[in-house]
């Protein structure tokens, strides 16, 4: 039997990315971080590391040698492995407190995409994927860039990030296991990053009370999930399923200075590799 997963703020649905025009420009802003590695992983191992429902591991899938895509969600696995096949696809459920069941440098390509936000030790999880990676590797990482979300010092509203990253904190953190070879954002003009951009800044002060760096985890956490649920129950039903908004992911920009930057990229190499990019 196929499993149904409900979509959230945390899972990017496609059958489900035309219900609003938020909910599409999250899903392009996906898709055009596929997009951006498919020279990086043409015709090598990859490793999606933190994989989602799977529609960009199949993506990959088709210029790569071979694509693994793991997550710590079991429907979240069983649902990829029910839409998403390829004869150099497979998919993995991983226990986050373990080592993951690949021997070491079995990967040329580790893709880390909107997932390292949401690890309690990001350096452990840097480390594995270290180990993961060949000689020569390349760990792309695409995280939120805290520097229109958040104020100086807030913690995320993000009910499920533990924490967000400037681009310094970002680089500081993956150069203790990587050679850093790109610093880049993901932004996009004003009139395709509006509504994410309008979204963070209301949303950054709505949610300050509960999310000022002295407010206990389990507090913040209590506190947003009871703003969700009311601003849930207070949303109209979407009447957007077949709306079509004027752009795709090309409208998305990668640069060291994008203009509305929402992501921050950095490609990283094995610190003891011979081979640059």
């Amino acid at each position: 039997m196929k499993i149904e997963l409900e979509p959230s703020g945390e899972r990017v649905m496609e059958n489900m990315y035309k219900r609003s025009l938020g909910a599409y420009t999250i899903y392009m802003m996906h898709i055009a971080s596929y997009r951006f590695v498919e020279e990086i992983c043409t015709g090598r191992r990859v490793l999606d590391y933190g994989c989602g429902s799977g529609y960009g591991s199949k993506l990959i899938s088709k210029i790569a040698n071979e694509v693994v895509g793991v997550d710590v969600s079991p429907e979240a696995i069983q649902y990829a492995d029910d839409n998403y096949r390829n004869d150099n696809l497979s998919f993995h459920q991983i226990d986050p407190g373990s080592q993951l069941p690949f021997p070491d440098g079995h990967f040329d390509v580790i893709l880390s995409f909107q997932v390292i936000e949401h690890v309690s030790d990001d350096d452990s999880y840097l480390r594995e994927a270290r180990r993961l990676l060949g000689q020569g590797g390349i760990l792309v990482t695409i995280t939120p860039d805290r520097q229109h979300r958040l104020l100086a010092g807030q913690k995320p509203w993000n009910r499920w990030h533990l924490r967000e990253y400037s681009q310094e904190m970002l680089v500081t953190l993956i150069s203790r296991h990587f050679a850093i070879r790109r610093n880049l954002k993901m932004g996009a003009e004003w009139s395709v990053a509006a509504t994410e951009m309008v979204r963070y800044r209301k949303t950054k002060w709505l949610c300050l009370p509960v999310t000022l760096p002295f407010i206990p985890e389990s507090v913040r956490r209590f506190s947003l999930d009871l703003i969700h649920r009311i601003t849930g129950i207070l949303k109209s039903p979407s009447s957007a399923l077949h709306k079509e908004y004027g752009f795709d992911e090309t409208a998305f920009i990668v640069s060291d200075k994008p203009p509305n930057p929402m992501n921050l990229i950095i490609v990283a190499q094995a610190e003891d590799a011979s081979q640059a990019l």
